[in-house]
């Protein structure tokens, strides 16, 4: 398996009331393995459909995505989804939610118990392997949603928005501790978020999205050395840059649901 992903000219269609709309336009994007990619733009851009489109979660209109050489045709083992509101079952224990994918897969029963905690102690929650969810705060249970993620060992890990709804100091420590789990494992990255600092802090890429329809405006490589300091002045410069045109798209994304509500 490789954890190469070549995006090659995606559509995305949805049917509604008013007609069809074009959620996602030939979308071209080529990620190399072991790469950290964030998709950056407006509300409503397809950021994460583009994201559920790459895990097989929902299909594509048009176009294709490759993982390596083969096509996406569904989910695979290949890839493992990060999603904002956790996803994890209150009733298991945190050591048995981050084996739950290996029991899925047949792991023996042992194996499942080592591994699980073997993640816990990389992501610091070794003690909490008996917790329950709602025992750990909403950065404990990223974590774990992390150490579940990475139990089943893909090859990719998709992130959407997985610290939006943290608050700002928590965030930080999690942007930190991701670095510090993506440098250990050095598994391909693609991470959604709306935060321009968020993604020159963490990525070695930005894709910066226009508004709907969905398309790559611009590709900005980040060729900065971590830990990054935003006060640094190159970083000043590529977050000028990146809120120059993503001002635009935003503009364009209200001028649109403006037109969309006059047409209610």
């Amino acid at each position: 398996m490789t954890g190469a992903v070549r995006i090659d000219r995606i559509d995305k269609r949805y049917d509604s009331e008013g007609g069809d709309v074009l959620a996602l336009q030939a979308i071209e994007a080529t990620i190399g393995e072991g790469e950290f990619v964030c998709l950056l733009g407006p509300s409503g851009c397809g950021k994460s459909t583009l994201l559920r489109i790459i895990a097989g979660l929902i299909p594509a209109s048009g176009g294709r995505v490759l993982i390596g050489s083969q096509p996406v045709q569904g989910c695979g083992p290949d890839r493992a989804f990060v999603f904002q509101d956790y996803a994890l079952f209150p009733w298991m224990t945190v050591q048995d939610n981050v084996g739950f994918g290996l029991a899925a897969r047949g792991v023996p029963f042992e194996e499942q118990r080592r591994r699980a905690l073997e993640l816990l102690r990389v992501v610091g929650l070794a003690q909490f392997a008996e917790k329950f969810p709602h025992h750990l705060s909403g950065g404990m249970k990223q974590r774990v949603s992390i150490a579940r993620a990475l139990a089943v060992e893909p090859q990719i890990l998709l992130m959407d928005e997985p610290f939006g709804a943290l608050d700002a100091q928590t965030r930080s420590v999690m942007q930190e501790e991701l670095l510090r789990i993506w440098a250990r494992f050095r598994k391909t990255v693609i991470f959604v978020t709306h935060s321009i600092s968020e993604a020159l802090l963490l990525a070695d890429t930005v894709l910066l999205m226009t508004a709907r329809p969905g398309r790559i405006k611009s590709v900005l490589r980040v060729e900065l050395p971590r830990p990054r300091d935003e006060g640094e002045p190159r970083m000043i410069e590529l977050r000028r840059r990146l809120l120059a045109e993503l001002s635009e798209e935003i503009a364009r994304s209200m001028q649109q649901e403006n037109e969309d509500a006059s047409l209610a």
